[in-house]
């Protein structure tokens, strides 16, 4: 195989807002600078989420301010509304993400509002955003599985997943939230969303490994043709929605396993490790990655 994927690296943004320690705005800046320079395409950098909500990504401002932007890199940051459009706006991000879920009980407890309303709620800050010149990306949550309902029937993902093309959205993400999917429900959800959209350009897979599954989970997605996935340097993050869940799956652990694949990334595996073991540091526990704990020892 000879294939190209694209890793979007959401660290910076849905795995140090899951992070219990706080993070200087100095340390996140060179978290985002170091994955732009190991040759992550797209790295999901900032959230302007209200911090009354989610107080580690207050600095948004600030980061995007203080990063030194490598040319091609897509810089992203997840918003809520009009409001959070501005602000991604003011700070020159490239791309901006909004997100739906595919529970009704997740969207009510998530965003007070049932699915439809939420779409609704995003019809004017797609349209801005994309009458500004700016990507968008939409997000379905809870694409498997839901900690208030069980799984997710496929035909609600579908259903999203066409809201979200209708609003214009470049690229869409199919979220296992919670981490509880496996290779047979993915294969199901992935072959469903690419009858209404192009898998290997416009549909990316977002795997947590709460369960173990996130790699098959992956390998399973590229036999659907899926080539876009979402990790998170040290496997950095957890799920609020679910007690004890893990994080995104390991950029470190999806690396070594896609280039074993004979796949090509154009990111630097070594120096992801090197980038995952100095944010663990920062964060003050291990990385999550077993893939970079291995190649860490080895060249030690």
């Amino acid at each position: 195989m000879s294939e190209h994927v694209k890793i979007v690296e959401v660290g910076p943004r849905d795995g140090l807002q899951n992070e219990q320690q706080f993070l200087d705005s100095a340390v996140k800046i060179e978290l985002v600078n170091r994955l732009a320079a190991a040759g992550f395409p797209n790295v999901e950098a900032v959230s302007f989420v209200s911090p009354k909500w989610v107080p580690q990504m207050a600095d948004g401002t600030q980061v995007m301010a203080g990063i030194t932007r490598r040319p091609g890199t897509i810089y992203s940051a997840l918003v809520p509304n009009m409001r959070g459009l501005e602000g991604a706006q003011a700070a020159q991000v490239d791309e901006v993400v909004i997100f739906g879920a595919a529970s009704e009980a997740f969207s009510q407890r998530n965003i007070n509002c049932s699915i439809a309303e939420s779409m609704t709620r995003f019809e004017p800050v797609a349209a801005a955003a994309k009458q500004a010149g700016l990507r968008l990306r939409g997000s379905i949550s809870c694409a498997l599985g839901c900690p208030y309902q069980g799984e997710t029937p496929v035909s609600a993902v579908v259903d999203v997943a066409e809201r979200l093309l209708r609003l214009g959205c470049d690229e869409i993400d199919v979220a296992d939230t919670i981490g509880v999917g496996t290779a047979a429900q993915v294969a199901r959800v992935m072959r469903a969303v690419g009858q209404i959209t192009d898998l290997g350009t416009r549909v990316s897979g977002h795997f947590h490994d709460t369960y173990g599954q996130a790699l098959a989970n992956i390998l399973t997605s590229l036999e659907c043709g899926v080539r876009i996935f979402h990790s998170s340097v040290a496997g950095l993050g957890g799920c609020p929605y679910a007690k004890g869940a893990t994080g995104n799956v390991a950029t470190e652990d999806v690396l070594y396993l896609l280039h074993g694949q004979g796949l090509h990334t154009g990111v630097d595996l070594d120096a992801v490790v090197d980038i995952g073991q100095w944010i663990s540091s920062q964060i003050g526990r291990p990385t999550a990655s077993r893939a970079g704990r291995a190649l860490a020892l080895k060249r030690a």
